[in-house]
């Protein structure tokens, strides 16, 4: 008789939130490359909503009802780069709230029908804003709130509840995982709650872990953690998505960091791709993002090292950027060329046309909400 060896599957649970956070440790065999160290992938596409930001959303929500800010039939608004949004949208679904997203420009088109599809409303805002700019995708959220009657808005770059949640839950899992054997903690950087919340319990388990912020290039977060200033200079358009700002988050805590590591566009969408060609992990943009700084770090890793690298989401939020052979050419990221298939032909005539559509509809939309 066989027996098997596998775990057994879980307790029934009464929704999916019940079942964010505790995700899987993955040991990176073959995207490591000439890297000496053990890497381990912490995979958050995982969690229900495909993201780490499931964990976020749902932690600064509890706690916002538990602090009686957020009252029956509420409407819960938010700035986000997507990721957060669909958390939040599937949260406020459970829980019977409206959801009320602005978005910027740069979410790939899977990102908006995603938000959508969990029924939140979401208002497009250009990229190229600056944050104090009217149309910023943060300014259209504070204008929003100020508008919509029993209204909260989430604010996750400064709201203290967005670091708790990885302090509280990511942190002790990781350590956890690794039985306390982990060296290096390797995590891209965006509204800070992330990496903060996670470096803060690890460093207070083992001051020296080594804990390493990655920031794009185009952002000024890695020259403000150098010179304690803000650097309009550094701020640029970049493609790579859920790391980077053009702001200085509240959630940030600079003094965790050991280093940070500025990665560029193209080697993120490399590295990403060669962990679903290489180790079978579809993960999102920003992950390749991270292992790119852990290959930047080859030299300096040991055999003895354990290094943990945060997953942040999941492939299929990238299926018409990184993952799409056609938008990696466009972009000149690769030289690659073949035969137009027929859907390479749909992809490049409708592309244009979908996004004309979609922000015709939702400048009729931002038109209704004013009158």
């Amino acid at each position: 008789m066989t027996v098997s060896t596998k775990k057994a599957p879980p307790a029934i649970v009464d929704n999916v939130l019940d079942v964010i956070g505790n995700t899987p440790m993955v040991r990176i065999k073959k995207a490591q490359g000439e890297v000496k160290s053990e890497v381990l992938g912490k995979v958050e596409g995982l969690n229900p909503g495909h993201s780490a930001k499931d964990r976020v959303a749902l932690y600064m929500v509890e706690k916002a009802e538990r602090e009686g800010k957020i009252k029956e039939g509420a409407t819960i608004i938010e700035a986000t780069s997507g990721n957060t949004g669909f958390s939040l949208a599937m949260v406020c679904l459970l829980k019977g709230y409206k959801c009320v997203l602005t978005v910027s420009s740069k979410a790939s088109d899977e990102k908006l029908r995603l938000l959508q599809s969990m029924g939140a409303e979401v208002f497009i805002c250009p990229s190229s804003a600056k944050p104090e700019d009217p149309d910023s995708y943060y300014s259209v959220a504070k204008q929003l709130h100020a508008e919509i009657p029993n209204s909260y808005y989430l604010n996750q770059n400064f709201d203290e509840a967005n670091k708790l949640a990885h302090y509280t839950t990511t942190g002790p899992e990781i350590w956890e995982q690794t039985e306390g054997r982990i060296t290096h903690f390797v995590c891209c950087v965006g509204t800070g709650g992330t990496i903060s919340g996670t470096a803060k319990y690890l460093k207070e388990q083992n001051p020296d872990i080594q804990v390493i912020g990655v920031d794009a290039y185009g952002s000024v977060l890695k020259r403000y953690w150098e010179t304690g200033e803000f650097d309009e200079k550094e701020i640029y358009s970049y493609k790579v998505e859920g790391l980077g700002k053009t702001i200085i988050p509240g959630n940030v805590d600079f003094s965790l960091f050991d280093r940070m590591i500025k990665v560029h566009d193209k080697d993120s969408a490399i590295r990403a791709r060669e962990l679903a060609q290489k180790d079978g992990l579809f993960v999102g943009y920003s992950a390749g993002a991270a292992m790119q700084a852990v290959h930047k770090m080859k030299r300096e890793l040991t055999e003895d090292d354990v290094v943990v690298v945060l997953f942040s989401d999941h492939g299929s939020r990238y299926l018409g950027k990184i993952y799409s052979d056609d938008w990696m050419q466009d972009v000149g990221f690769s030289k690659e060329k073949k035969e137009e298939s027929y859907n390479s032909y749909l992809y490049r005539k409708y592309k244009v046309r979908y996004k004309r559509i979609y922000n015709k509809v939702n400048y009729y939309i931002n038109q209704s909400m004013k009158m």
